[in-house]
């Protein structure tokens, strides 16, 4: 596993997709700053100190992060099959479902590394408009929150990355589904049952974003369990039918 972690990790650094998700990431950021320019009877929401933090992680969820996240993982592993060097590996041989493990655990270090450029960038902009507003406390929690987003976002769409993986349909259509998935969350996130047991919300749940009950907490894990549990039948069948 660890060969296969070393080369998945050399491979992703020459993709285009990866600088393609973190233009996404910044455009993310530069959306959300340009929005909180807009006066609201002399008051500009930018101007709030941690309101920059507060509302670029929802809005960067529900609407990009996790659809281009998913394209990368998906396009990590269908690209063996449409470039025909899965065919080489074959020979080798290669077990496809480490293979797609290893892709897998590559795309979670990403998705938590665009999480974290996603504060670096919204950090530095609060702490030169507003430093002196900004306690240590307040930013280790948002870094925290960044932190659990990224890693429970991949945990959330990871069953679309392994049935992409299993069906090969190509990797587009990852896209398409993760899109229309995050979307569903704002619909979601307006019942505090449906907020705490949809994926895309339950992690806002667990990483502190939304203010919840420890049984809501508990049905937010049990969501993303259940996801990973889905990703891991998926993965087990491609085992089995190869």
């Amino acid at each position: 596993m660890r060969t296969l972690l070393w080369a998945e990790y050399q491979k992703i650094r020459r993709l285009s997709f990866v600088w393609i998700a973190i233009f996404a990431t910044v455009m993310v950021a530069v959306i959300v700053f340009l929005s909180g320019l807009t006066d609201n009877d002399g008051i500009r929401d930018i101007d709030t100190a941690g309101w920059y933090m507060a509302v670029a992680q929802p809005l960067g969820t529900f609407f990009v992060l996790p659809a281009v996240i998913a394209l990368l993982g998906s396009y990590m592993i269908c690209r063996e099959e449409q470039e025909n060097t899965i065919e080489s590996l074959r020979l080798i041989p290669v077990n496809e479902a480490k293979l797609t493990l290893a892709k897998m655990i590559i795309t979670l270090i990403y998705s938590i590394l665009f999480y974290l450029l996603l504060f670096a960038i919204t950090f530095f902009t609060e702490a030169a408009l507003h430093f002196s507003d900004l306690s240590i406390g307040v930013v280790l929690n948002f870094l925290r929150a960044y932190f659990l987003d990224g890693l429970c976002i991949f945990l959330a769409i990871s069953p679309i990355i392994a049935w992409v993986s299993y069906m090969k349909k190509g990797y587009w259509i990852a896209l398409v589904i993760t899109e229309f998935y995050s979307f569903i969350g704002l619909f979601a996130s307006t019942s505090n049952t449906l907020k705490a047991l949809y994926p895309i919300t339950a992690v806002f749940t667990i990483s502190g974003y939304y203010e919840a009950s420890t049984s809501q907490v508990i049905l937010s894990c049990i969501s993303l369990m259940f996801c990973v549990g889905l990703s891991a039948v998926i993965l087990a069948s491609m085992k089995k039918y190869k």
